[in-house]
């Protein structure tokens, strides 16, 4: 059964207001709600320069890689910028789930930001620049297999230093580092290692203060885990550990892994993720007092000693109110670059994609993925962002120009599983689809939904996700009446990811061809 529904065409005629429809932390007052970030910012680091913050997060195999964020206040950001374009080897060319950079830690350290980064399977990155919002210097430090989280620390006297865990996470290592990050001095030595205690250590944060070494590690695993500090009053240990934020009675299940960072003030704020799903690791913001020389973070609620994470709080205090913001969602494709939102699936090519052939829109080429008949999950050149939000939907309009048959372009919800809305070319005519994959044991399980014939290359396309991360599909073919199509998708998140959403342009045939699609716009509502 299909249903119409009327009334898009104020929406299809002008821009939207961002603070119409996007997660807002900031409550207007006084105070904020979490998360402040309902997107997925994996693994969150956070620093402080002067009067600014800056955020970076995971990134995977999506590229651009690790978005860097900036705030006035904790509360609102925006995307200013990703530290690399694309990683220097051929594999990630195509998709290569769940490798690319883990756990980014930024420090800035005598005028220059760092990050510092691993793959999994070739080792440790450093990237530099003074301009946080500009082009960064990547380096690749150390290669090398199974590390992870790396965090770079100088001391006083300037001597250098850089923590890290390793892959299936239960030790934490220190190791000498040159002053300007760019090698690694020894094998490391073995700092902590207590499975009976903190299993599944990781993602250790350096910081010092007041004579004591502190290192942030969450454990316990993404879903289920704690945040653990550990300090000592020596470099090299030997540590005392204690867990200061966990779940405790509240609904945030493995509040860890983050960033603690200190205010001119002198208050202290520690930001961290919470697992959600196809949602992805959306990211909160805790009040941290020192107790004993211990950072505890949230609110004590059950009275066990531990902090648990807060839904509403006072927001930090910078003496003045700063303007609401969010990172980017909706675009009209109105610049001569991409927007920073968007990232692929794989390291991207100049000639995917177009914005000033039909100015005012993005063009797609058919881009030739003959694998496995253009299965999803081989395809690099997929368009996508993060889910903005708890519920929302997403409307495009799409103007098809394909040259050989089989070719698609159309709307599409990414996981390990997918469902897309698609206009194909076929031997007849226009067609209109809703298809479902996954990919299953090396073999292509796309399945088709439910088609429409069409006699317009122009098509509006729409899905609406609820707070289940239920998809229902919609087309219309006048901006106006919508109908559903297909069945409603469950929408699962990808390898370390959470699901996404975006625009494609494929052809499956071995020749090359010359098709294209033209998008308007992208609007969140």
């Amino acid at each position: 059964m299909r249903f119409k529904i009327f009334g898009f065409a104020i929406l299809c005629l002008c821009p939207v207001n961002l603070h119409a429809y996007q997660w807002i932390a900031d409550l207007g007052n006084v105070k904020y709600k979490n998360p402040i970030l309902f997107a997925d910012y994996s693994d969150p680091d956070v620093i402080r320069v002067d009067d600014d913050f800056y955020m970076v997060a995971s990134s995977f195999n999506c590229m651009p890689g690790i978005p860097v964020l900036h705030s006035k206040d904790l509360v609102n950001w925006k995307i200013i910028g990703h530290v690399y374009e694309k990683l220097p080897f051929e594999k990630y060319d195509k998709p290569v789930h769940g490798h690319g950079s883990w756990a980014p830690s930024i420090r800035f350290h005598n005028g220059i930001f760092y990050v510092f980064f691993c793959t999994p399977h070739e080792g440790l990155f450093m990237a530099k620049t003074k301009n946080p919002s500009g082009s960064w210097q990547l380096r690749h430090v150390v290669n090398v297999e199974l590390w992870e989280d790396p965090c770079p620390f100088w001391d006083d006297e300037g001597n250098a230093y850089l923590v890290r865990s390793k892959l299936r996470a239960d030790i934490l290592y220190l190791h000498r580092m040159s002053a300007d990050g760019g090698k690694i001095l020894d094998n490391g030595t073995v700092i902590f290692h207590d499975v009976e205690k903190q299993p599944t250590i990781e993602g250790p944060k350096f910081l010092k203060k007041d004579g004591y070494y502190y290192i942030l590690a969450p454990a316990g695993g993404v879903p289920t885990g704690w945040q653990t500090v550990l300090r000592s009053k020596n470099i090299y240990g030997p540590y005392e550990d204690k867990i200061v934020l966990h779940q405790g009675s509240t609904e945030i299940n493995g509040p860890h892994q983050g960033g603690l960072v200190e205010l001119k003030s002198g208050q202290w704020w520690f930001m961290h993720f919470q697992d959600r799903g196809p949602f992805g690791r959306i990211v909160h913001l805790q009040p941290v007092r020192w107790e004993d020389d211990w950072p505890m973070m949230g609110e004590d609620i059950d009275n066990d000693g531990i902090g648990e994470p807060v839904m509403e709080w006072t927001k930090p205090d910078f003496g003045q109110v700063f303007p609401i913001s969010v990172p980017q969602t909706t675009d009209e494709f109105n610049s001569k670059e991409l927007s920073l939102q968007w990232q692929w699936h794989a390291n991207p090519r100049k000639d995917w994609f177009f914005l000033t052939e039909n100015p005012g829109c993005l063009r797609l080429f058919a881009v030739k993925n003959i694998t496995q008949n253009g299965n999803f999950w081989f395809v690099p050149n997929l368009l996508l962002q993060k889910f903005p939000a708890p519920s929302f939907t997403v409307t495009t309009i799409v103007n098809f120009h394909p040259d050989l048959i089989g070719e698609r372009s159309g709307l599409v919800v990414m996981g390990k599983q997918w469902a897309f809305l698609t206009l194909t070319k076929t031997q007849k005519s226009l067609q209109l689809g809703m298809l479902t994959g996954e990919y299953f044991q090396g073999y292509d399980k796309t399945r088709q939904i439910e088609t429409a014939d069409v006699q317009q290359n122009t098509c509006y396309l729409r899905v609406h996700v609820d707070g289940k991360a239920t998809c229902v599909f919609s087309y219309s073919l006048n901006g106006r009446d919508f109908e559903n199509i297909g069945k409603k998708f469950e929408a699962v998140p990808g390898t370390w990811i959470g699901a996404k959403i975006g625009l494609f342009s494929i052809n499956p045939n071995i020749e090359d061809s010359k098709g294209f699609a033209d998008f308007d716009w992208f609007r969140f509502d």
